[in-house]
């Protein structure tokens, strides 16, 4: 049966993940279709997938089920998908001429695994040495959530926050690290519930040992308040 053949092939893939390149693969035609008509087909969708699984749609508490994981799909965790939805990532001059590293970390990150669409669950730390312009602390945290919102695989979300920072604030010095936990490792598969992923990206001057190293132990700075 073709579906056997299928079940091989991917038990044979295992978990040589590749990943093609630090851009997201969507088709030409991702944005034909308005919201609204993409909820409607997700939604029937989705109610297929219960059906087959042999659930009770007419149950109370399953029937607003498929509406639901449309709407969230297309307006919440896949969301950056859509880059009517990225963030404008002002910059503004460095009047104050503030030439030392700047880092935020902690930055929360919900993601979402596109081999199992699983949560990917973990913190992103993202620093960068100005060249001349500044950026809101607050637009670093939206730039992380543009990228972790939509089917992603952690090492092309960490290459994407850094290609975006790049680019609004006009050098080649910033770096990434994430560290998340992924749940398609955490809850199925070998249920590893302790294990964590770190990536990372460094460019320009992060490139130099010492550049990194004074990144590195910025974040491991205990900066918590109570």
């Amino acid at each position: 049966m073709k579906i056997d053949k299928i079940l091989t092939e991917i038990d044979e893939m295992g978990d040589a993940h590749a990943g093609s390149s630090a851009d997201t693969p969507i088709r030409e035609d991702a944005f034909d279709l308005s919201n609204i008509e993409k909820v409607a087909l997700i939604k029937d969708d989705v109610k297929k997938i219960m059906e087959t699984l042999g659930l009770d749609l007419t149950d109370d508490s399953l029937q607003g089920t498929p509406q639901r994981v449309a709407k969230m799909f297309v307006n919440e965790i896949f969301s950056g998908l859509d880059p009517e939805n990225k963030p404008k990532a002002s910059t503004f001059e460095n009047k104050y001429k503030y030439g030392e590293m700047l880092v935020e970390k902690n930055i929360t990150v919900y993601s979402t695994c596109e081999h199992h669409l699983l949560p990917i669950v973990g913190k992103a730390h993202v620093a960068y040495i100005s060249k001349g312009r500044v950026i809101g602390l607050s637009k670093m945290n939206r730039i992380v959530d543009y990228f972790a919102k939509r089917p992603q695989v952690q090492e092309r979300m960490t290459m994407q926050i850094v290609q975006e920072l790049q680019r609004a604030l006009g050098t080649p010095d910033v770096a990434c690290v994430v560290d998340a936990k992924h749940l398609c490792v955490n809850s199925r598969g070998i249920r590893d519930i302790e294990s964590s992923t770190v990536t990372s990206e460094f460019g320009g001057a992060f490139k130099n040992k010492e550049v990194k190293r004074e990144f590195l132990d910025y974040i491991k700075l205990d900066t918590s308040f109570s």
